[in-house]
């Protein structure tokens, strides 16, 4: 069963809200991630909001990012390196606070996976 465009519309616009504010949480909060929320939503508010896509496009701090990734799929080098860090951190506190090997051990495969897939992204100068 399909549901009615409006629905859909504002099941749209709910998700990009969300997650821009889990974005933006995510600013000042040191584990949870922004940049994967803005990107949710930058999918999202089109589909729900013309006018809210219109605002995280052209936002002077959000959009300049989302349209780098948009056009050329790169990563800035501030974003690079935080979150090489924060991945760093979150193994060794795993690690301080005793998880068993299996689970340090696939939590390693998988942060080295998302290190070398932000790492070989391109690099892009922000105004």
């Amino acid at each position: 069963m399909l549901l009615p465009r409006s629905l859909c519309s504002r099941l749209y616009q709910c998700l990009a809200l969300l997650c821009i504010s889990l974005g933006a949480m995510g600013i000042v909060l040191p584990l949870l991630p922004t940049t994967p929320f803005l990107l949710v939503a930058a999918w999202a508010a089109p589909k729900g909001s013309p006018r809210l896509a219109n605002w995280l496009w052209t936002h002077p701090r959000l959009g300049p990012i989302l349209l780098a990734w948009r056009d050329q799929r790169a990563v800035p080098r501030r974003a690079k390196n935080t979150a090489c860090a924060l991945l760093i951190v979150s193994w060794v506190t795993l690690m301080m606070v005793g998880s068993p090997l299996p689970v340090l051990a696939l939590t390693g495969i998988l942060f080295t996976a998302v290190a070398a897939f932000v790492l070989t992204r391109p690099t892009v100068q922000l105004p």
